[in-house]
């Protein structure tokens, strides 16, 4: 199961975020394999980072819930807000072609709707 998360760092929190990087990236690299993607949010004023994005694999909330309670930028206090979506992933395609048959589908039910 894919899940979105997305953390806010606490306000004036850029030293902790920095005494607490090292470790965060070994935990990072230690679940590189069910990890999609992910990186620091940006602050636009600054350019430092303003909190974390990931899209992470993993098989239930159970599962994400125990990798947030281990996530060292989490366990330190860093985040003032961590959001958790489930999502499923369109691009990029994991099967070829599921992009066209998704508009297939669309457009007839669309047709179906015209005629109603």
């Amino acid at each position: 199961m894919l899940f979105c998360v997305t953390c806010i760092d606490k306000p004036n929190s850029a030293a902790l975020r920095a005494a607490t990087r090292a470790v965060h990236l070994e935990y990072m690299i230690a679940v590189a394999d069910r990890l999609r993607y992910g990186g620091p949010l940006i602050d636009e004023e600054t350019g430092g980072s303003a909190g974390s994005l990931f899209v992470i694999d993993l098989p239930g909330r159970a599962e994400l819930d125990a990798f947030l309670a281990d996530e060292p930028y989490n366990r330190g206090g860093l985040f003032q807000s961590v959001t958790v979506r489930a999502i499923r992933q369109m691009v990029p395609e994991i099967n070829p072609g599921f992009l066209l048959q998704e508009l297939a589908r669309e457009r007839a039910a669309e047709a179906v709707s015209m005629r109603a």
